[in-house]
């Protein structure tokens, strides 16, 4: 079991290394009404194409690379575009445009089966730059932004495209067998006679190829024919490559980048992509280190888009026709489990109940080794046709999934040998009462770990899951609202909002009042206000839990922040179960809003869940770049329903998860049960720091007020 990061509960924050480079990372400028991106993120990672680049610095790849430091820009002229390949048909629901300075006043979206005969669907005249999500209705495999119209005498630069929609079927699944293994590779350089090309596509994590330090350099594998190339996989050794590409070429001399990033990470780096070709390369260049390059492993995988694979089928990416969960709230066992401080009831039943805050984990005693298993008894023989896998990162690169007339003779129903991790979806075939996951080889030095294990099929004995909760209706109407509108003087309307006194987390310096310090001020405001005292800081908390829980809708609030060194203003969620017990982060958090006084000219909104929280937590900033948030009232606000979230400040939508998206690169989306309101004005803490010389109090954290529409 890979051990969790350090409790830090509550925590609305990212860590302060990250601060300056996300900030640098988004600059977004504009007043645009959010539309909400209904469907799953198509674009990120595939193919781009353009008319033409700026320089080798902001090729086309840089603008479906889901990283919001890096762009797209074109030459001087017009027109242009850029063209993404999803790699089969798909039905488009909208178009999201993240716009450098220089952006397109007149542009259209346009789709395309073939790549040649295009087809508006949807044009404009009238651009206004900034972040730009906009509804289409149209299909196709090939979808570009085709402008006519630059807004500035520079050519039209993207930091993102996001086209979102229904994906259509893709032919063959990507397979999970690394095609690389023991093909011929070659690179640039190596460091010396015992780092060779070749050992980083023998299997083996104990030898590796290294590079001499000079950039650029390049790793080089034949798979023997032209293939479909969906993804790769690079297992670094220390030094690693901040800067890199994925290449493919039918003839190992004309190249094209299949994906691109500048902020490489380095330790396991999975990448989905799309190409074509016989050879494929890592070309490197900005190292992290002033040695070379050097990679354990380069791992290939072929085939069409998707996650499953391997010798027993593709993914099928959704719940086959007429299939069932069967697995839910099932008897298991387990060759062990964990039960402690790191991993507290981490038992085999919670890799079934349903709740992806819950997993199972090898014991940390005697359970990391190999092999290790998880079994479920569906109560009778079902015919089992998928099976979901949602992992921690102790997870399997090779294991079987296994079913049992009598749970004691197996037979394999789906192997493979390089599992990714995160959420694998199997199409399987297979009969039994019983089904385990059996694994052999582990990722890490931990055990195996699994936050669900969902198997569906027909037969059995299901026991129905809880009912989903139901999307927000259309239109959308008010089921909660405070205008603030009482006398001044007076606390905030006790059938709606709870004082929440006491000490705050983090490391804040305040004392929460109750109510001393959240008083309205009979101007239609409410005012949550921080003060030094001659005994320390005091503000305000209060929060719905006792009055209003909600499941998805519209969520927003207008307000106006405090804005010295040391205060930390913020507006968010938090799951209601945290009040009948469930710990943070297991009960769900999400920051809809958080400022920091040494940062004027940013908000952040973040999510938080047991695999992604506190400074690992996934979020974005939104920047004004030279403004300062506290000179002015802003419209903060949520969209979110059963399949994204969409955070916009002034109607402008700057950062969008999807659910598909997040468990296939974070971990599991926790969001689909109530949660409440959360108003507070933090003094002090890990992330903004104490106040200082500088410091002025009190400070005043104005709300004009707050509305859910569901």
């Amino acid at each position: 079991m890979l051990a969790p990061p350090t409790p830090r509960r509550f925590s609305r924050s990212l860590v302060l290394a990250c601060v300056a480079a996300l900030i640098a990372a988004c600059a977004l400028v504009a007043t645009q009404t959010p539309a909400r991106a209904a469907g799953a993120l198509l674009s990120q990672g595939k193919t781009a194409t353009a008319s033409s680049t700026e320089n080798a610095g902001t090729p086309a790849s840089a603008a479906v690379d889901g990283d919001n430091g890096t762009r797209w820009s074109s030459a001087a002229a017009d027109p242009q575009w850029l063209e993404v390949d999803l790699g089969a048909s798909a039905t488009l629901d909208s178009v999201t445009l993240r716009w450098e300075t220089a952006y397109a006043t007149a542009y259209q979206i346009q789709t395309s089966a073939d790549g040649s005969t295009w087809t508006s669907a949807y044009s404009t005249t009238t651009g206004k730059g900034g972040s730009e999500t906009v509804s289409v209705n149209g299909s196709g495999r090939y979808v570009r932004l085709y402008t006519t119209q630059r807004a500035t005498q520079y050519g039209v630069s993207l930091w993102e495209f996001q086209v979102y929609g229904t994906a259509g079927a893709t032919g063959t699944a990507c397979s999970t067998t690394n095609a690389a293994l023991h093909k011929t590779a070659t690179a640039s350089s190596t460091e010396n006679a015992g780092t060779p090309a070749s050992a980083a596509v023998d299997g083996d994590n104990g030898t590796r190829w290294s590079s001499a330090a000079a950039d650029p350099q390049w790793l080089e594998v034949d798979l023997g024919s032209s293939q479909p190339v969906c993804g790769v996989q690079l297992s670094w050794e220390t030094a690693y490559a901040t800067a890199y590409q994925i290449q493919v070429s039918t003839d190992g001399t004309t190249w094209t980048s299949a994906y691109s990033t500048t902020t490489g990470k380095g330790g396991t780096e999975l990448i989905t992509l799309s190409g074509t070709g016989r050879y494929v390369r890592m070309y490197g260049t900005a190292r992290a280190t002033q040695y070379g390059y050097s990679l354990w492993e380069f791992q290939v995988f072929t085939g069409g888009s998707g996650d499953g694979g391997g010798t027993g089928g593709g993914d099928g990416g959704t719940t086959p026709p007429g299939s069932t969960l069967l697995s839910y709230g099932k008897p298991a066992t387990a060759s062990s489990y964990q039960d402690d401080a790191n991993c507290g009831g981490c038992t085999p039943a919670k890799a079934f109940d349903h709740d992806s805050a819950t997993r199972w984990a090898t014991s940390d005693v005697n359970g990391w080794v190999d092999p290790g298993w998880l079994q479920v008894d569906l109560g009778a023989t079902a015919h089992i046709t998928q099976v979901v896998l949602q992992w921690d990162p102790a997870y399997a690169t090779a294991y079987q999934i296994q079913t049992s007339a009598n749970g004691t003779d197996w037979t394999s129903i789906y192997s493979t040998t390089t599992g990714k991790g995160f959420k694998e979806t199997l199409s399987v075939d297979g009969t039994g009462r019983y089904v385990r996951m059996y694994g052999t080889a582990r990722s890490n030095g931990y055990g195996y770990s699994l936050w669900d294990f969902d198997v569906y099929g027909t037969g059995g004995d299901p026991t129905p899951p809880p009912a989903a909760p139901p999307n927000p209706g259309s239109p959308e109407k008010v089921v909660f609202d405070d205008e603030f509108n009482g006398a001044a003087g007076t606390e905030p309307d006790a059938t709606k909002w709870s004082q929440d006194p006491g000490t705050g987390q983090n490391g804040e310096l305040e004392t929460y009042t109750n109510g001393d310090n959240t008083k309205m001020d009979g101007n239609g405001d409410l005012v949550i206000e921080a003060d030094k005292t001659s005994t320390g800081y005091t503000s305000g908390r209060i929060n719905t839990s006792d009055h209003f829980n909600f499941t998805y809708g519209h969520v927003e609030a207008r307000i106006k922040v405090s804005g010295t060194q040391g205060l930390w203003p913020a507006f968010w969620l938090l799951g209601s179960n945290f009040k009948t017990g469930t710990p943070w982060p297991q009960c769900g958090e999400i920051d809809i809003m958080e400022h920091v006084g040494k940062v004027p000219d940013s908000v952040y909104s973040t999510l938080h869940a047991p695999a992604y929280n506190g400074g690992n937590g996934d979020g974005s900033p939104y920047t004004v770049a030279g403004s300062d948030f506290a000179s002015a009232f802003h419209t903060y606000a949520l969209d979110w329903d059963s399949s994204h979230m969409t955070f916009s400040v002034d109607g402008t939508a700057f950062f969008t998860v999807d659910k598909a998206n997040l468990e296939q690169t974070r971990g599991p989306w926790i969001y689909d049960h109530p949660f409440y309101l959360i108003l507070n004005n933090a003094v002090g803490g890990d992330w903004p720091g104490a106040p200082d010389a500088t410091s002025v109090f009190p400070q005043k954290m104005l709300v004009d007020y707050v509305r859910v529409s569901q």
